[in-house]
């Protein structure tokens, strides 16, 4: 592969990735990769390749896969490594969303010794970290079928988009990005306002007024009686604010998140959340939701091993 192809795929993979990254008013994934080299090299820089590599030397460096996983993360390394060296050759040989299996070579850096050592460790950080939650939501979204596997807002504070991102990547879907972007009335909210009804209520005064008509709004149930609840609200003729989207069902069984969805009967979208786990899901997923969350995806994931190594 020519040099100018090479540049050119990559180029070409930081501006259109396979998978883009989820919308965000105000994060900067560029920003982002700016802190971490930063963090990295501190006010001196990579003292160990500075102090031990002359500065014209080249090297071919190849990331290796110690584990079996779902990839994720090639458009991130690609805007790393660019804005360390724009001059960095690169190669992938799998892309994002596809499989690596454990001994497995998947991409290839040519370049400056020091430039592909200062990005080593920022690169594999973001690597393993969004390939450990892809594999997770991989394995979670194929046994949740068919229902849509879904995160929640238990991420890296700073990387929440970059997260949410891996989660697309393994076949999840995103929930809400923030706390601007849909209401969720839980138990906390509808405790302080009184019942489910007057928070719906105000919640749809409030989004009336203030020119919110776009933003959707799910509530929380965890009992039948409050899912009847739900149910009334959608079916009063007197509410002419339909905002409610979606259902979550938090915390219950099997049996009665089935019946939750039987008298729903497509009134919104359901949402299973709670107990969820790889052993849970498969049933889960049979009762007839919509979608089912889970933190685990992004709070409790295990990074997918991988390596860089300098080959000449």
């Amino acid at each position: 592969m020519s040099r100018a192809h090479v540049a050119r795929v990559a180029d070409e993979a930081k501006r259109s990735p396979k998978i883009p990254p989820p919308p965000h008013p105000t994060y900067s994934i560029d920003a982002a990769i700016a802190l971490a080299l930063s963090e990295d090299a501190g006010d001196v820089g990579d003292v160990s390749s500075l102090s031990t590599i002359p500065s014209t030397t080249t090297s071919t460096a190849t990331l290796l896969a110690k584990a079996t996983g779902t990839l994720a993360g090639e458009s991130l390394a690609n805007r790393v490594l660019d804005a360390v060296d724009p001059e960095l050759e690169v190669e992938w040989m799998k892309r994002d969303g596809e499989t690596i299996e454990a001994g497995e070579v998947f991409m290839r850096i040519k370049g400056s010794a020091r430039s592909i050592l200062r990005a080593e460790r920022v690169v594999l950080n973001f690597m393993q970290r969004m390939s450990g939650i892809a594999t997770m939501t991989r394995a979670y979204a194929d046994a949740a079928a068919p229902a849509v596997m879904l995160e929640t807002r238990k991420t890296v504070p700073g990387l929440r988009v970059i997260d949410k991102w891996a989660v697309l990547i393994g076949g999840g879907k995103n929930h809400r990005i923030g706390l601007f972007d849909m209401v969720m009335i839980k138990d906390n909210h509808i405790a302080a306002a009184g019942g489910i009804a007057k928070a719906v209520e105000a919640c749809e005064k409030y989004l009336e007024e203030n020119n919110l008509s776009e933003v959707k709004i799910e509530v929380e149930a965890r009992t039948m009686e409050e899912v009847d609840t739900v149910i009334a609200l959608l079916d009063d003729p007197n509410v002419t604010t339909k905002s409610i989207t979606r259902l979550m069902l938090d915390n219950m069984s099997v049996q009665d998140m089935t019946e939750a969805v039987r008298r729903i009967a497509g009134r919104v979208d359901t949402e299973a959340s709670g107990n969820v786990t790889l052993d849970t899901v498969p049933a889960i997923g049979k009762t007839g939701v919509t979608y089912i969350s889970s933190g685990a995806l992004t709070h409790s994931v295990k990074a997918l091993d991988i390596s860089l190594n300098i080959d000449c």
